[in-house]
């Protein structure tokens, strides 16, 4: 399995992972579900109302966490929007709960997708892994 697919893997089996941003000169974490894979890159999604947006698009760079079964990971890249349709829609059908608050086409709908990335798989019994993407 490459390690993209690895990430994603363990970010849906852990269900929640936290997402790290910085606001000015103070870091801000909330907890994130989306985690999806589309033309071979991570997407996540939020709603372009929302700090975390606003955060994004003023310093790209973020990290998120999450841990599972007593692994954890961490991932830090740069978050790209893709305002994009279609990378709107493979999400929504991917989570197709979120089309109960968001929609492709209204206007608050958003996707980034990370590059620039490295993987750190880490636990306190075995060596760390890491991944580029």
């Amino acid at each position: 399995m490459e390690g993209l697919e690895k990430v994603v893997e363990f970010l849906k089996g852990a269900g929640t992972y936290y997402l790290a941003t910085v606001d000015g000169d103070q870091p801000r974490v909330r907890p994130f579900g989306t985690a999806h894979i589309f033309e071979g890159r991570l997407y996540i999604q939020t709603g372009k109302v929302k700090d975390v947006s606003k955060q994004l698009h003023a310093n790209p760079k973020a990290e998120l966490s999450a841990f599972k079964d007593g692994v954890w990971i961490r991932v830090s890249g740069e978050f790209v929007p893709d305002d994009r349709r279609e990378a709107k829609t493979s999400m929504l059908d991917a989570y197709p709960d979120l089309r109960n608050m968001y929609s492709e086409d209204d206007g608050n709908t958003e996707v980034f997708y990370l590059t620039n990335a490295t993987a750190t798989f880490s636990s306190f019994t075995a060596a760390p892994e890491t991944y580029t993407f």
